[in-house]
């Protein structure tokens, strides 16, 4: 079976050894913005097959989930048709997180979940906060840049966004970056409910929102 569940004490003594001590073979290049959402919680970074799902808020509930063959097939084939255009692309990679979305959903219990929850909801088990969907996805998309999936985009840095004088509530998302105009695009899941697209739209728009 592809996912592993851990408990949480076995993780952070795991932790004690440092986050980094996968083999350099099974490492992925990222930013010190995008490492820094996997040590502020005490998980390892995705690795080029196997990435740990955040669910529950905050990453207080996590599964390790191993990409299968039959896995990677399937993301290689929505992503193909992402080859034409960045549109296109952006497009394919919203393909891509529904499919993942879908994969693990039955198996963590998120298949249940609503869009925009948070704690006020009382159904953690069955939910992501914004910072649970901003790793997820980042784990997802650093994966499928490390399998060469990605030809008009790179992983950004994840972005926030929260003004308490215009009434505009804290979100974080998942980025892509166009490499032809250095447009940073949000791939936010948060938003969105079980199942759906996740919102793909400049990160310059995307701040302006609530």
């Amino acid at each position: 079976m592809p996912v592993r569940n851990f408990h949480r004490s076995a993780l952070a003594a795991l932790a004690l050894f440092g986050l980094t001590q996968a083999s350099p073979a099974a490492a992925i290049e990222m930013s010190r913005e995008v490492a820094e959402l996997y040590t502020s919680v005490s998980i390892y970074p995705p690795t080029a097959g196997s990435m740990t799902v955040c669910y529950g808020f905050v990453c207080r509930r996590r599964h390790i989930f191993d990409f299968t063959t039959a896995d990677r097939a399937a993301l290689g084939k929505i992503m193909v048709a992402g080859k034409a255009s960045a549109a296109a692309e952006r497009a394919a990679v919203q393909k891509a997180v529904i499919w993942w979305d879908r994969r693990v959903g039955p198996v963590l219990g998120t298949d249940k979940r609503i869009a925009n929850a948070d704690f006020r909801y009382f159904d953690d088990k069955h939910n992501f906060d914004c910072w649970d969907t901003t790793r997820n996805v980042t784990s997802l998309l650093l994966i499928m840049q490390d399998w060469g999936m990605f030809k008009h985009h790179s992983v950004g840095n994840p972005h926030y966004r929260g003004n308490a004088l215009v009434l505009q509530t804290p979100h974080n998302t998942a980025v892509l970056r166009d490499r032809a105009t250095g447009t940073d695009w949000t791939v936010d899941m948060w938003t969105q409910a079980y199942g759906q697209p996740p919102a793909v739209m400049p990160v310059t728009q995307w701040a302006k929102e609530n």
